[in-house]
Formats: C-alpha cells, structure tokens, sequence
C-alpha cells in the first residue's frame, strides 16, 4: 500500500505582507499530480491546513477545491486529514457530514462521544486500489490542554502523561479493528523530543515547547506515524517510521535552505517498506545579500546591482524574496531608496531590509537592536516585560502558566 504524507500548508499565509496564494495554488497543482502519477491510496495530511483560526474566503476556497480536484481525478483515493494549532477544529469540522459523504474523514479537533472518545471518527480505514482493507489510521489532531484527561495520581508530567494517555486509547481502538495482514498508522500534530524547532514560524505548543514529546509514544507495532507542526522534515528519534514530513512551502526567511518535501510511504503487509522524499518544486526562491551577516551600504549596493535582471514575462509572485542586512555607522535617511534604486530592473523583490549599526566605540554584536514587532512572538514580550518588572530569574513554572493562558486566548479566539 502507498501513502503520501504532507502537512503544514498554512493556506493564507503571508511573508512580510506578500501573498503565497500562487505558490501555494503552483504546489496544491503539484501535489494532484503526483497523487495521480505515483498511483497512491491515501493521503494524510497532518494538521495545520490553514495559516489562521480565521482563515481568508480565498484559503478556504483553495482548500475545498482541492478536495473536489483530488475526489474527481483519484476516485479511489483515502483523504484524512487532522487539525492543527494553528486550524480552528470548529471550522474543520462543521463540514464533516458533507465531506464524510465524499469518503474524506477531517478530524478537526478531539471527537468525543458520551463519557469516552468518538473512536469511530478517530479511527479510519485506508483501502488499496482493489477496496480492501489495507491499514488501519489513529487520526488525532492538536491536542489542547482541555482535552486530556485528568490523571491525579501520574508521577510523571501530567500534560505529557495526558497526551500519551489519549494516544493509547486510540491506538487501542485501531488494533482492535485491524486484521492479520493489516498495517497501523498513527497522525499527529505535536512536538516531539529530539526534533528542530523553525523558531520565526512555528508557533509554541502545548504550554511551550518544552513540553516535547517521547517517541515511545508510538510504540514499535505502529508501521509509521505521520507527524505535523515542525516545517523541517526530520525522523524522529532515529525511526525510519516516525516522522515530519515539513512543510512544502517556506513559512519565514529562516526556512530558505530546508528541503521542503512530501513523503511517499510503502507499506509492506503489517511492516513498513520505504520512505521516499518527493521535493516539492520552488517558485519562489529566497535571496539574502550578503548571504551570511551584514556588509557596508557600498558592498549591498554593488551586490545588488549584480543580481540577475527581470526575466520577461516573469509573473510577480515567482520573482525571488530578497532580504537585505546592512552595516552602518549612524543612521541612514536614505537606506531604503538608494536600496531600490541598486534593485531596479532585477528580479528580485525586497521583502525585508535590516539595518545594523556598529555604534562609536561599540562591538557590533553590542549595537545590534532587537528583533522588530512582527519577529517577536509572546513569549518574547512576557519575557522583556518580566525582566523589566523583576529583579529574579523567571521561573519555568511561570512560564508554563503562561503558554497555557496563552493556549486558551488563542483557542477563544478561534
């Protein structure tokens, strides 16, 4: 049986106020093709289908016409998706009886029915080409704080003892259903130990990311788990089987030099086969002047100058980012346009230009000024706030209080 394995599209997203719309129209195309050509039987998608809890009517409109392109080109195709963080579970879910009758199972958020968990919505068969019954899934998405349960009396975390309490519940469900001969397959949406963080676009989970979780979550009977959140594709804990596909687009400057990809999975009976890394084709390449640290105005100047000029006919949106970091004594009135004059008839389109200033007398390292409003992320301004406010160290359960309020503002405002 073949699967292909994606996750983190972030449909809506901008870089530095540019749109990905055809970007992500170019890799949506890209991804029908390949579920055609390479003849696969499911896809799964791992979380994070929209960049917002509130996403745009374009990025939904790309989302469902996805769906409908892949049921008319791959009739046979298993379509199971889970939510993210950074999904609304409400929003994935309400179309769940109009897509459940087109055989695409969406799991937005933990489906729960009576006392216990809604099993038959977490739990999903995958069929090969002939209708059969091939492997058997364990759909859970974003996990919040809410929804695990309460355990009094573990000695270990309890968010993390909660999180592996839920797995094992539906793992529990999807062995009791799978025959001889059937493979078990696990999705999620978390942050697991040992893994590399894309600290300018992945939004901190699960009261912080230090709540990473262990591997032997999956235990050895599961084929592979299909994992969702980090945009680096990456195994986890040295298994082949446990893995982030990452994301197939870009999400921050940061990302430029990631092999964005999907994986396509081979399941041999029970036992995995291979993992085959599909790079998703750029249309848009990232570009830094200088490419590592920052150079005066005169060597930005002529470096920019020498970039290749505008191809004719090239569309906007596949002209490359460019980010610009600039060495200065004092403050230049002037930057920015001396800047896009050096930039005029080039390819390339100034997304971000960042000025360091050495100072009078003062190591750059020393002068350099923090990160702008739009790199900051919470944690950053509770952090500056606290050591603004007090004299001792912050302490970790402090922290932690704060990523869970956090979790909970976010989660209301979806």
């Amino acid at each position: 049986m073949r699967l292909l394995h994606t996750s983190d599209w972030h449909l809506g997203h901008t870089l530095y106020d540019t749109t990905r719309e055809a970007e992500h129209a170019a890799f949506l195309a890209w991804l029908l093709d390949t579920l055609e050509a390479r003849k696969v039987d499911a896809l799964l998608v791992a979380g994070d289908i929209f960049d917002t809890s509130n996403p745009s009517a374009e990025a939904q409109a790309a989302w469902y016409r996805f769906v409908a392109q892949a049921r008319r080109r791959c009739p046979t195709l298993d379509l199971v998706v889970i939510g993210g963080n950074h999904d609304s579970a409400a929003r994935l879910d309400a179309p769940h009886p109009l897509l459940s009758a087109l055989d695409v199972r969406v799991v937005g958020g933990l489906c729960r029915s009576g006392e216990g968990m809604d099993l038959e919505r977490l739990v999903v068969p995958l069929h090969d080409a002939r209708g059969e019954v091939r492997a058997w899934v364990a759909a859970v998405p974003y996990l919040r704080p809410a929804d695990l349960p309460f355990l009094s009396n573990e000695a270990g975390d309890p968010l993390i003892e909660g999180v592996r309490a839920v797995y094992s519940e539906v793992l529990a469900g999807a062995r009791a259903r799978r025959q001889p001969g059937q493979a078990l397959v696990a999705m999620g949406h978390c942050y697991m130990v040992g893994t590399e963080l894309s600290e300018l676009s992945e939004r901190r989970i699960l009261g912080g990311n230090q709540h990473a979780l262990p591997v032997d979550l999956f235990p050895e009977d599961v084929a592979y788990a299909a994992l969702g959140h980090l945009h680096k594709a990456q195994r986890v804990g040295g298994r082949e089987g446990v893995r982030y596909s990452g994301s197939p687009l870009p999400l921050s400057l940061s990302e430029k030099n990631y092999s964005h990809q999907v994986l396509l999975v081979e399941l041999d009976g029970e036992r995995l086969g291979s993992v085959l890394p599909l790079s998703v084709p750029r249309e848009a390449e990232i570009l830094r002047v200088p490419e590592r640290g920052e150079s005066s105005l005169d060597a930005v100047v002529k470096a920019l100058k020498a970039l290749p000029p505008a191809e004719e006919g090239l569309p906007d949106w596949r002209r490359p980012y460019l980010e610009v970091c600039v060495e200065l004594p004092r403050p230049e009135p002037a930057l920015r346009r001396q800047v896009e004059t050096a930039l005029e008839g080039k390819a390339a389109r100034l997304v971000k230009l960042t000025p360091r200033y050495t100072g009078s007398g003062h190591a750059l390292a020393d002068a350099r000024p923090g990160p702008s409003l739009k790199e900051r992320t919470p944690e950053d301004v509770f952090r500056a706030r606290y050591a603004r406010d007090y004299s001792e160290p912050l302490e970790p359960a402090l922290l932690e209080a704060f990523h869970l309020l956090l979790t909970q503002v976010q989660e209301d405002a979806s």
